[in-house]
């Protein structure tokens, strides 16, 4: 039996992924042997080959409409269908390795959480690539091992009831919410994700200090510890927390945009969890996959951003300033040090 893929768990993954034998892709190039031309009629050449391939997979853990939205515009400007496999990012890494293991290679790229593509990069399940995409990205989008690129953005935001909260009481730092004036008003969501967020943001306050202060923000408020983003958006617009310390800001950008009564801020540090598109090492469409990953990262940008996503490209739209990438693989090493911090400090569970 396959073992959870979240950050805790994939060790145990990389331990049974040395039996992998890897075959050769079908059409006999591989991604690493594509990627390595760069000649200025590169994207036509992506464009033959792909046309030959007829066909790319994608594994995606994206809302739905927004995948279905670029791969329809894929779709009509190159003529290449595009099959798309939906599932958790979890299940986007257990598939792939469970695929790898069997000598089976139906994918071309995977599309969803940052942790999750790491560990298929630990896994060597992706291909180094390159492409003169990467010049419009935002810094810290090209992941340093080039096996993924960050491709949208969720922005950590503290989101609060504008009905219950003045603007003159908006929080300006962490360190304001450790004010009476907050006590039974505070809310926080504990999924894994979480943990990495608080990992960033304690590490960049200095350790000590970072995890001094979440504490003494608990001690004297309380916190109400929920479980999901969308829930803890919707709790915050029903008053029942009126401010939420991690909430994604493309839910509160929404749901005000709705008319519902909430807003956010992004307190310093800043920190944003990435998503990223990669290509399997073992792609069967090579051609394609590249095609569709350049696509993502430029056409597919402009989608992103006009659905209320947050894009890497700066030329669809400049990050906002002083907010810095999670760094996943860090996070991966020491996932569960957080992860019983996280709980320790915000539900009371014992260190």
């Amino acid at each position: 039996m396959i073992p959870s893929a979240s950050p805790r768990t994939w060790l145990a993954l990389i331990v049974c992924s040395a039996c992998i034998s890897f075959a050769v892709p079908a059409l006999g190039q591989s991604v690493a042997d594509i990627t390595r031309y760069s000649g200025p009629d590169r994207t036509q050449r992506l464009v033959e080959g792909a046309k030959k391939e007829g066909l790319v997979t994608i594994y995606s853990s994206a809302v739905i409409a927004d995948t279905n939205a670029i791969i329809q515009a894929f779709e009509k400007k190159y003529g290449v269908r595009v099959r798309l496999w939906r599932g958790s990012s979890d299940d986007i890494l257990r598939r792939a390795v469970t695929e790898a293991r069997g000598e089976r290679y139906d994918a071309d790229l995977a599309e969803t959480a940052g942790d999750s593509m790491e560990g298929l990069q630990r896994e060597r399940l992706l291909a180094e690539i390159s492409s003169p995409v990467f010049a419009q990205l935002m810094p810290g989008a090209v992941m340093p091992h080039r096996g993924w690129i960050a491709d949208r953005l969720s922005v950590f935001t503290v989101a609060y009831n504008t009905t219950l909260i003045k603007p003159a009481d908006v929080p300006k730092s962490y360190a304001d919410l450790a004010d009476p004036k907050w006590k039974g008003k505070l809310g926080v969501d504990d999924e894994a994700d979480d943990s990495s967020w608080f990992m960033s943001v304690a590490e960049a306050m200095g350790k000590d200090t970072g995890l001094a202060l979440f504490r003494k923000i608990v001690t004297t408020n309380g916190i109400s510890v929920r479980r999901g983003h969308t829930l803890l958006s919707n709790l915050v617009v029903a008053g029942e927390v009126p401010l939420a310390l991690n909430v994604y800001g493309y839910r509160v950008t929404a749901l005000k945009k709705s008319g519902a009564p909430i807003d956010g801020v992004v307190l310093p540090p800043a920190f944003a969890l990435p998503t990223g598109i990669g290509a399997l090492a073992k792609a069967p469409h090579p051609n394609a996959a590249l095609l569709l990953l350049d696509f993502y990262l430029t056409d597919g940008q402009r989608i992103l951003a006009e659905r209320g996503n947050v894009p890497t490209n700066r030329t669809v739209a400049e990050p906002a300033a002083g907010i810095s990438l999670i760094d996943n693989g860090k996070f991966l090493d020491h996932a569960d040090e957080w992860t019983r911090l996280f709980r320790s400090t915000f539900a009371g569970a014992a260190p």
